[in-house]
C-alpha cells in the first residue's frame, strides 16, 4: 500500500456548496450593504469642502472629517495647526491624516475579516465555499501590505490624540467662557470610542504585552495587557460603532453648521 497522500486532491469534493441550512449569507450582505453606505457618505462628506466647522455661533465644533484641517481652503479657526496645502476641490481638506485612517481600518484584523467575505467572497462564510479557483492568502501585492497595520497603529494613534484635542478644545467658547453643548457630549463619547477602538486593535495589544517571557517581572505593563485584552474581546464591536459615531459626529456638526438646527446649549 502506498503511504503517499494526494496533495492534489485539495478541498473535499461535494456537489453542494454548502451543508449549512441557517441564513449564512445575511451577514456578509448586511456587512457590504453597511460598508458600501458608510464609504459613499465619508467620501461625498470628505470631498464637500463645506460645512464642517461652527462659524457663526459663540461655540466651536469640527467634525473629525476635517481634522486637522491643513488646507488653504479651511476656516483660519478651524486649523489649529496651521495650513499649506493648496485649496484644490479634489484634495480633501484632512488629506494628510484622512489617508492614514483609511489604511488603518483596511488592514484592521476585523475589518479584513468583514470585506474579505462581503466583497471578495473569500469566503463568504464558515463552511461555505469560495467562488474562487485559487487561494494564495496574504501573501501577494497589494494583501502583502496588510502586514503594515502596526504603524498604520501609531499613525492612527496620533491622530486620536488630535482628535481628543478638539475635543477638548470645543469646551472652550470663542469669548474665551467655558462652554457646555449637546455638540460637546457627541465629540467626547466620539474620542472616547476612537480611543477604546483603537486601544483594542491586535497591533496594540501585542505592542503592550509583547516580546515579554516573565509578565511577574512588569507588572505595570501585565496590567495594561489585561485591560487591553478585555477591550480586544470587543474590538468587532467597536469597529461598528466607531464608524457610527463618526457619522453622527460628523452629520450632528454639519446639521448645526448648516443651520438645520440649533445646538441644545446647557452651559454657555
Amino acid at each position: 500500500m502506498s503511504s503517499t497522500t494526494d496533495a492534489s486532491a485539495g478541498r473535499a469534493q461535494i456537489a453542494e456548496r454548502t451543508l449549512r441550512t441557517d441564513r449564512w449569507w445575511f451577514p456578509p450582505l448586511r456587512d457590504f450593504t453597511l460598508l458600501v453606505l458608510w464609504v459613499a457618505y465619508a467620501t461625498v462628506r470628505a470631498f464637500q469642502q463645506d460645512w464642517y466647522f461652527t462659524t457663526d455661533q459663540n461655540f466651536s465644533y469640527l467634525t473629525p472629517f476635517y481634522s486637522p484641517c491643513f488646507s488653504l481652503g479651511c476656516v483660519p479657526e478651524a486649523s489649529h495647526f496651521g495650513q499649506f496645502l493648496p485649496d484644490w476641490w479634489f484634495l480633501p481638506y484632512a488629506a494628510l491624516t484622512l489617508p492614514f485612517l483609511l489604511l488603518f481600518r483596511l488592514t484592521c484584523y476585523y475589518y479584513r475579516k468583514a470585506y474579505y467575505r462581503a466583497f471578495w467572497l473569500s469566503p463568504p462564510a464558515c463552511a461555505v465555499a469560495e467562488p474562487h479557483a485559487k487561494y494564495t492568502g496574504e501573501t501577494r501585492f497589494p494583501l502583502l501590505g496588510q502586514n503594515l497595520h502596526r504603524y498604520f497603529f501609531y499613525a492612527a494613534a496620533i491622530i486620536s490624540v488630535i482628535n481628543t484635542y478638539d475635543a477638548v478644545v470645543a469646551f472652550i467658547n470663542k469669548d474665551g467662557s467655558f462652554g457646555l453643548g449637546l455638540g460637546n457630549i457627541i465629540l467626547l463619547a466620539n474620542v472616547i470610542l476612537l480611543w477604546a477602538y483603537t486601544a483594542s486593535c491586535h497591533s496594540c495589544r501585542s505592542i503592550i504585552g509583547g516580546r515579554l517571557n516573565h509578565f511577574s517581572k512588569h507588572p505595570l505593563r501585565y496590567k495594561a495587557w489585561g485591560f487591553v485584552s478585555k477591550l480586544n474581546e470587543k474590538h468587532m464591536q467597536l469597529a461598528w460603532t466607531t464608524l457610527a459615531s463618526l457619522a453622527i459626529t460628523d452629520f450632528y456638526i454639519m446639521a448645526v453648521s448648516a443651520g438645520w438646527i440649533s445646538d441644545l446649549r446647557i452651559v454657555g
